[in-house]
C-alpha cells in the first residue's frame, strides 16, 4: 500500500510526467521494433490525465517558444480549449499556400478526431510582408508536441508523435517530458501604457474614407474594410498569454486565440466571427456586418439594437458579406441554406447584424478549398474583393500580417477558423492593436473612428484604460 504522502505525490505533476512519459516511450519502442522502410508515415497521439490543470497557468509555466492557445465560442460545439508547447510538425511558408501540399501533409490526422493543427494565414498574400510579421510566414500551421487539452473540466497532457521519425528521437522526447514544468508561476499584472500612436492618424483616417467615398462615387468600389491601428508602449515587456487571459475573461462568447511562434512575439485576439466550420461534409459559416455598442441601460440598449437592425448604412454593408457568402460556397455546395432574416450577435460591449449560413459540400472539396472561396470575405475586406484588396494596399500604411486573417485549427473529420480580428500583435513592450470598420457610400469618417474606438476598447480597457477619441 502507498502512503498518503506517497499518494498525493503520484497524483501530482510527478505523476503526470511519469505516466506520460511511460505511455511515450511505449509507443516509441513500438515503433523502433517496426522493419525500416516498411512502417506508414503515421501520427500517435498520447495522453495523461492532468486532472484539473490550468491551461493558462500550465502555458505561463513553460519557458520559451513556440507557444499557441485555442478556444472555441460556442459552448455547444465540440468545446474545449488547448494550451501546447513545442513542434512535433510544421507546415508553413510564405506567399499563397500550396494546396497540394497542404492536402498531403494535413492527411496523417486520418483516423484521430483529437489531432489537430493549429495556425492561421496572412490576410493578404499579395502584399509585402512587414519585420514585425516574419516569424509566422504568410501561413503556419503547427501540430504541437504537447498540448494541455481542457475538456468537461478536465484536463489531459497529451504528446504528439510522428512516426517512424520519432521513434529514433526517444532520449530527446523524454527529456523534453521531464523538462516540463508544473510550477503554479501567480499570473502577475498587466502593465499600464505609457505611450499610444495611432496610424493611420486622424488626417490620415480622414484622408482614407473620403478616397473609397470617392471609389464608391465613381462605381469602382461597393464597399471596402479600412483599418487603423493603435500601437500601446509599455515600460516593460509585455506577457501575451496573461494578456489572453485577462481580454478572455472580458470578452464571453468570442473565440480566443495566440499564436506565438518566437518567444516575445505573439499574435492575440479574441473574435466574434467564425469564417467557418466544417463537421465530415457539413459547413457553417456566417455573414457578420454593422456595428453598434451596447447601451448602459436595458432601455437603451433595445434602442440601439433597433438602430442597428434599420440603418439603411449597415444593412448595405451586411448586405453585400451575405451575398459574398452565398456566391463562394454555392460553388462548393450541394445545398446551402441562408439565412435572409437578420438577427443580432450580441457581445458584452457590442453587437453586429448577422446571417446564418449552412451547406452540404460536394464530395472531393477540402477545408483548403472552402478557405480560398471564402477569404477575404467583404466583412474584412471589401467588394469585389480584388479592387478593394487593391484599395487597402494604396490606403493603410502598414501591413495588416495575420489581423483579419483566418486563424483555427483542421482534423480529419472537422475544422474551424476563425476570422483574426479585435487582435494585437505583441513584441517585446509593444502592442499593436488592430481594428477596422466597413465603408459604404454614406460612411461619416467621424462616426467611422469611433467605431474603431468602441473596438480597441476590448483591450485598452483592460490596461485600465477606457476608449476615446484618441489622436483626435
Amino acid at each position: 500500500m502507498l502512503s498518503g504522502e506517497r499518494r498525493n505525490l503520484l497524483r501530482g505533476p510527478e505523476h503526470i510526467r511519469w505516466t506520460l512519459a511511460a505511455n511515450v516511450g511505449r509507443a516509441l519502442s513500438e515503433a523502433a521494433a517496426e522493419p525500416a522502410g516498411l512502417a506508414d508515415e503515421r501520427i500517435v497521439r498520447v495522453e495523461a490525465w492532468a486532472g484539473r490543470t490550468d491551461p493558462f497557468a500550465w502555458l505561463r509555466a513553460q519557458g520559451g517558444a513556440p507557444k499557441l492557445y485555442w478556444s472555441g465560442r460556442d459552448r455547444d460545439d465540440d468545446a474545449f480549449e488547448v494550451a501546447a508547447f513545442g513542434v512535433a510538425d510544421l507546415v508553413e511558408g510564405d506567399g499563397t499556400p500550396d494546396l497540394a501540399t497542404l492536402r498531403k501533409r494535413f492527411a496523417l490526422v486520418a483516423g484521430d478526431l483529437r489531432t489537430r493543427y493549429y495556425g492561421g494565414l496572412r490576410f493578404d498574400s499579395g502584399r509585402r510582408p512587414d519585420q514585425d510579421w516574419a516569424a509566422f510566414g504568410g501561413y503556419r500551421f503547427v501540430l504541437p508536441r504537447f498540448e494541455m487539452l481542457v475538456e468537461g473540466g478536465v484536463s489531459r497532457l497529451v504528446c504528439n508523435l510522428v512516426l517512424p521519425w520519432d521513434a529514433g528521437r526517444a532520449e530527446e522526447i523524454l527529456d523534453e517530458i521531464e523538462d516540463l514544468s508544473f510550477e503554479n508561476h501567480p499570473p502577475g499584472v498587466l502593465p499600464e501604457p505609457v505611450l499610444r500612436t495611432d496610424t493611420p492618424d486622424w488626417p490620415g483616417w480622414k484622408r482614407n474614407i473620403e478616397r473609397a467615398l470617392a471609389a464608391f462615387d465613381e462605381g469602382r468600389l461597393g464597399k471596402v474594410v479600412l483599418a487603423r491601428r493603435a500601437d500601446l508602449e509599455f515600460g516593460e515587456d509585455l506577457d501575451p498569454a496573461l494578456l489572453l487571459e485577462s481580454l478572455k475573461a472580458a470578452t464571453l462568447g468570442c473565440f480566443h486565440f495566440y499564436v506565438e511562434p518566437e518567444e516575445g512575439v505573439a499574435f492575440v485576439g479574441a473574435s466574434p466571427e467564425r469564417l467557418f466550420r466544417r463537421e465530415g461534409c457539413e459547413v457553417r459559416s456566417e455573414a457578420v456586418a454593422g456595428t453598434r455598442p451596447r447601451g448602459d441601460s436595458e432601455t437603451s440598449d433595445a434602442e440601439l439594437g433597433e438602430q442597428l437592425l434599420h440603418s439603411a448604412k449597415d444593412l448595405s454593408e451586411h448586405a453585400y458579406v451575405r451575398d459574398s457568402v452565398r456566391e463562394a460556397l454555392g460553388g462548393l455546395c450541394e445545398d446551402l441554406e441562408v439565412e435572409e432574416r437578420l438577427s443580432e450577435m450580441k457581445l458584452a460591449r457590442g453587437r453586429h447584424l448577422v446571417s446564418g449560413v449552412r451547406g452540404t459540400l460536394r464530395e472531393g472539396v477540402t477545408d483548403w478549398d472552402v478557405l480560398g472561396a471564402l477569404h477575404p470575405t467583404p466583412a474584412v475586406g471589401g467588394h469585389p474583393r480584388e479592387d478593394a484588396l487593391a484599395e487597402i494596399r494604396a490606403s493603410e500604411p502598414f501591413d495588416r500580417g495575420w489581423y483579419a486573417g483566418p486563424v483555427g485549427w483542421v482534423s480529419s473529420d472537422a475544422a474551424e477558423f476563425a476570422v483574426g480580428i479585435r487582435s494585437g500583435l505583441v513584441s517585446g513592450r509593444t502592442l499593436r492593436l488592430f481594428s477596422g470598420a466597413g465603408i459604404v457610400a454614406g460612411s461619416v469618417p467621424d462616426e467611422e473612428w469611433a467605431e474603431i474606438e468602441q473596438k480597441i476598447g476590448d483591450f485598452t480597457r483592460i490596461f485600465g484604460v477606457e476608449p476615446g477619441n484618441a489622436a483626435r
